[in-house]
């Protein structure tokens, strides 16, 4: 229900004490001591009341002419007396009667602004109003630095008079007659001795340019001029330039190089915001710090709400800079509590979806540019495949990757690029995670896949075994990594299988029964004598490196050791052990092991390793005759 205009009984002065309704009450000491944990935060609020009282006299002056005019330009202005221990805040706003005065400060949910929306609202939703706030209780944060508020106000109504409204943070407030000869509002602080750090004209201006650096009216510290009124992510996009782009984005991330990727997008539906975001050319220093910086602020109306609102974007997006703000946000009783409201959520929603099209848009019109994008954020962009559902299938289409198909690791492709170079009848997408490009490039896992110029993805980043598990299929090809299970490639189901001698089999698999899973022939391997395989479902051997760093006392899993049949080295092993000669062949056999594990980077057993290869070396030289 809207508020209806004051009568002319109701715009005399009633002075009097009274006592604060029961509701105020129980929260003055909450709000006073408790509700805010930065002080600073008093004077946005009663900033952001002065705006609302502004705005208030400009859409009602419009509708009632016999309103009394405002003095000046509307605005706000700031008084510092030193002498006296106060901190003014003046505004030419709609000001206030007696009775409104009693109503709107004397009670909580009764303030104008509530009251003024309900009737904006029922004329419909427009750019003439940005109204914030519960006035009846950002009002009291005064009290946080103050012993004594005065509110010195004149209503815009023709008959009223001036009144001053006065309380000292106990259980009654006074209302008295006042001498304000112009519409508006004065605000008077009487601070505390601990908060006489708000007479300091470089702590004021601070603490505006931090807070309320965009409310819309001037607002002003003697001359000076504390805000910007015109802020650029209210403007038409098509109006804001680049260098305006690229200032405003290195005041708001601290950045000295330009953005890589600009944002501005204003938005009706579902809610309504406004939104500038930036994407750094380089990862910041403190990406991955659970700490980090995250200088995404939001903003209601104009007012600032959050420095750093991580709950803006997910994780995944967590390089993002820029601002956002909300004209449908509704806060509770503190600006500083903004919780997982659903308009917080639909705008999480819709600036990832956003953020989304706009990487889409760059990719496809500055493949260079977006591939140095990605190799400063792809491990944190592919976070998102991981643990973002909703938008798997569009952040996959995203990711670039590094593959055999260039031997300098220069060169990176989209999996629409590898899938389209299959040859006919490839329905795998083949993986090889591990701790670098190095490492998995001169992997035995891939000398078949090699041979039969299958292009395989090269993938070393910790993330990535947390990836491969969400990605278990794409546009009809199933991911499968060349170091797990039973390689295949895609073979015609009567080609022929590698074996081994039944009796070779059986003898490894004694020897090593404490040391691998199984001992098989491999369908890998055209070159080495061996490789380490992980099972079907088992932890497989990266995954255990990067665990072990966090658990330094993880057990180590059992895997496969696949022999290559066709090895030199191999066939003379089958000949010793045939020949029952095991005392020759075992350390021939261990040095399969070994090799296997030396490929991998484990050297757990140097000292057991050099024995053998000192056992081998004597079995040649007497076979030399040495």
């Amino acid at each position: 229900m809207s508020e209806p205009s004051p009568t002319a009984a109701e715009t005399t002065p009633a002075g009097g004490t009274f006592s604060f309704d029961a509701e105020v009450r129980q929260l003055l000491d909450l709000v006073i001591h408790s509700l805010y944990s930065d002080r600073d935060i008093f004077l946005r609020e009663l900033i952001s009341n002065a705006s609302d009282a502004l705005d208030r006299a400009r859409v009602e002056g419009l509708a009632r002419p016999e309103l009394r005019a405002g003095d000046g330009e509307p605005g706000v202005s700031i008084t510092v007396d030193a002498e006296a221990g106060t901190l003014t805040l003046s505004d030419n706003g709609v000001g206030l009667t007696a009775e409104q005065a009693k109503k709107a400060l004397g009670t909580i949910a009764h303030s104008g602004t509530k009251a003024f929306a309900e009737l904006l609202k029922a004329q419909g939703r427009g750019g003439e109003h940005n109204l914030i706030g519960q006035f009846g209780v950002g009002f009291y944060s005064a009290l946080m630095v103050a012993d004594r508020v005065e509110v010195r106000s004149l209503s815009a109504e023709p008959d009223a008079e001036a009144i001053v409204w006065s309380c000292d943070g106990s259980t009654t407030f006074q209302i008295t007659p006042g001498e304000r000869a112009t519409r508006g509002t004065d605000i008077v602080l009487y601070l505390r001795e601990d908060s006489k750090e708000y007479l300091d004209a470089d702590r004021i201006r601070g603490v505006v340019q931090k807070h309320s650096r965009y409310v819309g009216y001037p607002i002003k510290l003697g001359e000076e001029q504390l805000n910007e009124p015109q802020v650029l992510w209210t403007k038409n996009p098509a109006e804001v330039t680049e260098d305006e782009h690229k200032r405003f984005y290195k005041q708001v991330s601290g950045d000295w190089a330009d953005p890589a990727v600009t944002l501005h997008v204003r938005a009706d539906a579902p809610i309504q915001y406004s939104a500038l975001l930036y994407i750094p050319e380089r990862a910041p220093h403190d990406l991955n710090h659970v700490n980090g910086r995250r200088p995404l602020k939001l903003y209601a109306r104009k007012v600032l709400i959050l420095d750093e609102a991580r709950e803006l974007l997910p994780d995944w997006l967590r390089f993002v800079r820029g601002v956002a703000d909300c004209e449908d946000l509704q806060l509770n009783v503190s600006r500083e509590m903004v919780q997982k409201t659903p308009v917080v959520e639909k705008l999480r929603k819709a600036l990832t979806s956003r953020l989304i099209k706009r990487l889409e848009t760059f990719a496809k019109d500055d493949n260079d540019g977006y591939l140095r994008f990605w190799k400063e954020f792809g491990p944190t962009l592919k976070e998102g495949v991981h643990h973002d559902s909703d938008n798997r299938e569009k952040l996959v289409k995203l990711c670039r990757f590094n593959t055999t198909r260039h031997d300098d690791g220069e060169g990176l492709v989209s999996l629409e690029e590898l899938i389209a170079a299959m040859p006919e009848g490839q329905d795998t997408i083949w993986y090889l995670t591990g701790p670098d490009r190095e490492t998995c490039a001169r992997s035995p896992h891939l000398e078949q896949l090699r041979k039969k110029n299958v292009e395989v993805i090269l993938l070393t980043d910790a993330i990535d075994e947390w990836f491969v598990q969400s990605v278990t299929e794409h546009q009809g090809k199933t991911w499968k990594s060349a170091a797990r299970g039973a390689q295949e490639a895609d073979e015609a189901e009567d080609a022929p299988k590698p074996t081994l001698d039944a009796g070779l089999t059986g003898w490894l698999n004694g020897l090593f029964a404490g040391s691998v899973k199984e001992v098989r022939a491999s369908s890998r391997l055209t070159e080495s004598p061996s490789v380490l395989v992980d099972d079907d479902w088992g932890l497989g051997a990266n995954m255990e490196r990067i665990l072990r760093g966090v658990q330094k006392d993880l057990p180590t899993s059992r895997r496969i050791l696949e022999i290559n049949p066709d090895h030199p080295m191999v066939k003379a092993l089958g000949r010793l052990q045939e020949e029952g000669r095991a005392e020759e062949a075992a350390p021939l056999a261990h040095l399969l092991l070994d090799q296997a594990r030396l490929v991998e980077g484990d050297v757990s057993d140097p000292a057991g390793l050099v024995q053998r290869l000192r056992a081998l070396s004597e079995l040649a030289a007497k076979g030399l005759g040495v």
